[in-house]
C-alpha cells in the first residue's frame, strides 16, 4: 500500500460497527501516557511532525470498518496542526501518506493481537517501524521493549542492548532516539548523542534557545549601534568635506581678489 488510489466518492468521518472495548486497558495507561508525554515533548517545536495517541488508522477509503488502532504513531512531513484541529481520525487518503512509525504498549488482552494480526497488517502497509513495549519487564512480549524495521515487506528486529543492571536499550532509526527500558524507572526516551533523558535535554534545548535568542537580540542591537555611529560618523565625514570645499573657494576668491587688486594697482602706475 505504498502507493494508494483516490476514488472520486469519499467516506464520511463515522464508523459503521463500534470496536469492542479493551478490557484491561488502565494497566497500559500510565506507562503509554509517560512515553507519549515525551515524544510530545521530543516534536515540539516541529510542526511538520503528528504524534499520535489514541484514535483510529484510517486506511482504506472503500471501507470505513477496516481501520486499526494503534497506542502511538507518528507521522513525518505532514501538517500537524490541521490533523490536529480537523481530524479525528488519521485518514491516510486525506493527509496524504501513512505513519512512519507505530507503537503498541502491551496488555494480557491486546498482547496476542499486537504479536499476531497487528504486527502483519503493519507489515502489509509498509509502516517501516514497528515498536512493542512491555510495562511488565517482558512476561507479555518475551521483551520489555522491540523495535523492528521493515525489510522486503517483512519486520526485522533492531538489535537489543542488555546492561548488568537489567535495563535494555534499543536504537529507533526513524525517530533518532533510544528507548530504555528499566526495572525502577520504565520506559525513558534517550538523546544517542548525550544519552540524556528527554525530559533533560528539552529544558536545555528551551534554555539554549532562550540564549541564542538573547545573543541574537543583542547581536542585532549591536550592529544597529554600530550603523548608527558609522552614519554619524559619514555625516561628520560630509560636513567636513563641505567645509573643506567651501574653504578652498573662500581662498581661491581670496587669491583672485588680490590679483586683481596688483593688476589695477600696475595699471594705475603705468599711468
Amino acid at each position: 500500500m505504498a502507493t494508494m488510489q483516490t476514488p472520486v466518492e469519499t467516506l464520511p468521518d463515522i464508523f459503521y460497527e463500534d470496536p469492542e472495548p479493551v478490557e484491561d486497558g488502565m494497566q497500559q495507561a500510565i506507562p503509554l501516557s509517560d512515553i507519549i508525554t515525551l515524544l510530545h515533548k521530543h516534536y515540539a517545536d516541529r510542526s511538520d511532525v503528528y504524534v499520535g495517541g489514541g484514535g483510529f488508522l484510517m486506511y482504506d477509503q472503500k471501507d470505513a470498518n477496516k481501520r486499526i488502532a494503534p497506542d502511538c504513531y507518528i507521522a513525518f512531513d505532514v501538517d500537524e496542526e490541521h490533523i490536529r484541529k480537523e481530524m479525528a481520525n488519521f485518514w491516510v487518503w486525506r493527509i496524504g501518506k501513512l505513519p512512519d512509525f507505530v507503537m503498541e504498549m502491551a496488555s494480557k488482552s491486546t498482547a496476542a493481537n499486537d504479536l499476531g494480526h497487528k504486527r502483519d497488517l503493519y507489515a502489509e502497509l509498509e509502516i517501516p517501524e514497528y515498536w512493542r513495549l512491555d510495562h511488565t519487564g517482558g512476561e507479555l512480549y518475551g521483551q520489555p521493549l522491540i523495535g523492528e524495521r521493515l525489510v522486503d515487506g517483512a519486520y526485522e528486529p533492531y538489535e537489543l542492548h542488555a546492561a548488568p543492571d537489567g535495563s535494555v536499550t534499543s536504537y529507533s532509526p526513524a525517530l533518532d532516539l533510544i528507548f530504555s527500558w528499566n526495572e525502577d524507572v520504565g520506559f525513558d526516551l534517550l538523546d544517542p548523542l548525550t544519552l540524556l533523558s528527554i525530559n533533560q535535554i528539552v529544558p536545555e534545548r528551551a534554555a539554549r534557545l532562550v540564549a541564542e535568542a538573547s545573543l541574537d537580540a543583542e547581536r542585532e542591537a549591536r550592529l544597529a549601534a554600530e550603523d548608527r555611529v558609522d552614519t554619524a560618523e559619514a555625516r561628520a565625514d560630509s560636513a567636513e568635506a563641505r567645509a573643506d570645499t567651501e574653504q578652498e573657494a573662500r581662498l581661491a576668491a581670496e587669491a583672485r581678489a588680490r590679483e586683481l587688486e596688483e593688476e589695477n594697482e600696475r595699471l594705475r602706475r603705468q599711468r
